[in-house]
């Protein structure tokens, strides 16, 4: 395992929120090594001891307890620095050494200069390891340019690019429903599944972040990593192993794969949207601040789409697609809708108004898995021709304290395990299929909807919302989360 972790971005909102905390939990834990220290780099001009005082406020919630972040905190070194200045990053972090990875928590833009000052200081030699935190660039000629000067500085199996998605356990039991049950593997293609149902769906908005959004919308923050991760692990070929790169190939064949949108379709394929005001959990709300958006192209914060992956396991499966920020309730779930029976032999429901079987994973607030059959035992006794729903429950009990996505992440790239990182082709794949989204909504002038906040989007996405948590079911969740 390596020993020093130097963290770019050391001062923002990630950091404190996120990186931080998941390091406090990692040395209580006691699975860093006796000599890991930390090197905190940002521009902020600070002495190591006000760093300190500034970290140990952010840190005061954690339940981990104040000898618990004193011993992390004598872990930290502070240095700033001008991130944007390649030639003041080397003579600043010259005089580290050690077994050393980088971890670029700063905006894309950042990653080409950070990355010369590095090499500069030697600080990216092997065997040391590079950490990026996503989005990798805006677009796909952003994201090779970004990728040829990393791939310049070090090799690919020492980049280690991130998307927190696929640290959460729920998201790694994606692989494990489909791949240990022979029940779901028999089923899982085109002949049986009708369609396939992605939300990730926040309730929180973009306040302080409307610069950030103004550059980027919900497709490209959203829909370009976390959705198309999702998608990925729910459509891609059985992996011969569990190597990373054996795992990634069959992820970049699934983006590969996917249909391009085109002007003359992607009104009747996508819907658009901003948040107006409005009352989320009862508060009131402001819209999306048009302020910050002056003199550049409008952004969506709502988006869904209508993927096709033209392959023989998923020919002709609509993979309805749906991200937003302000709606109505936080939760992220993949929703796998069989088809109909191919004969029905009941008298009641009709077979129009029967509810197919359908496999629920609701990967947050809660995680949840449900398998909703229909059966006649909750009718009278007398009744066995009459079927209604009957879900089952799959969920284990949660552990006492599920951990931060970011700290398995950390362990992985400290000991240099790719598996839960994104490779360089997949990145790129996945904005092929991005930037022909943008250029059909430019080409047809596609429309932007108003939704009033607390709502589930614009009325005009009905359709890619089919699925929603019943009120049964958000209940389940509120309880469990």
């Amino acid at each position: 395992m390596h020993d020093t972790l130097l963290l770019f971005g050391a001062t923002g909102d990630l950091a404190a929120r996120q990186l931080f905390p998941s390091l406090l939990h990692l040395s209580v834990d006691r699975l860093l090594p006796d000599a890991f220290r930390i090197v905190a780099v940002a521009r902020q001009p600070m002495s190591t001891a006000e760093f300190r005082a500034w970290l140990s406020d952010k840190l005061a919630k954690e339940p981990s307890g104040g000898d618990a972040v004193g011993a992390l905190l004598a872990r930290i070194d502070y240095v700033h620095v001008d991130l944007g200045d390649a030639a003041a990053i080397a003579p600043a972090l010259s005089a580290i050494r050690g077994r050393c990875v980088s971890y670029l928590a700063t905006p894309p833009y950042l990653f080409t200069t950070i990355a010369h000052g590095l090499k500069a200081a030697g600080l990216l030699e092997e065997p040391s390891r590079l950490v990026l935190e996503k989005p990798i660039g805006s677009d796909l000629a952003s994201a090779r340019a970004i990728n040829a000067t990393l791939a310049a500085c070090l090799s690919e199996d020492r980049i280690f690019r991130i998307d927190h998605y696929l640290g959460k356990a729920a998201v790694q039991n994606l692989l494990a429903l489909r791949f240990g049950n022979t029940l779901l593997e028999a089923v899982w293609h085109h002949r049986w599944i009708e369609s396939v149902d992605i939300l990730v769906a926040e309730t929180a908005g973009v306040d302080g972040r409307e610069s950030y959004y103004a550059d980027y919308g919900a497709l490209r923050d959203m829909v370009q990593n976390h959705v198309l991760q999702l998608l990925c692990l729910v459509a891609m070929e059985p992996p011969s192993s569990l190597d990373a790169d054996v795992l990634r190939d069959e992820k970049v064949k699934v983006l590969r794969a996917l249909r391009p949108l085109r002007a003359d379709t992607v009104a009747g394929d996508s819907v658009r949207g901003r948040y107006d005001a409005g009352l989320v959990d009862g508060e009131p709300v402001r819209g999306f601040s048009l302020q910050a958006v002056q003199g550049r192209e409008p952004v969506e914060t709502f988006v869904a789409l209508r993927a096709s992956i033209d392959n023989w396991r998923w020919a002709g499966v609509p993979f309805r697609l749906c991200t937003g920020k302000r709606l109505a309730q936080r939760v992220t779930q993949v929703v796998v809708n069989f088809r109909p029976t191919s004969h029905w032999l009941f008298e009641k429901p009709r077979r129009e108004r029967a509810s197919p079987n359908r496999l629920v994973l609701r990967l947050q607030p809660s995680e949840n898995i449900e398998l909703q059959l229909m059966g006649s035992l909750a009718g009278p006794e007398w009744g066995a021709l009459q079927l209604q729903p009957l879900p089952l429950d799959l969920s284990m009990e949660p552990p006492l304290r599920r951990r931060i996505a970011y700290e398995r992440l950390l362990l992985d790239a400290l000991n240099g395990n790719s598996t839960l990182f994104v490779r360089s082709d997949e990145v790129e794949a996945a904005w092929t299929w991005i930037d022909s989204i943008e250029a059909a909504w430019r080409e047809a002038d596609a429309a932007i909807l108003p939704y009033m906040a607390g709502s589930w989007g614009p009325g005009a996405a009905a359709d890619f919302l089919r699925n929603l948590p019943t009120s049964a079911e958000r209940a389940r969740t509120v309880r469990s989360a």
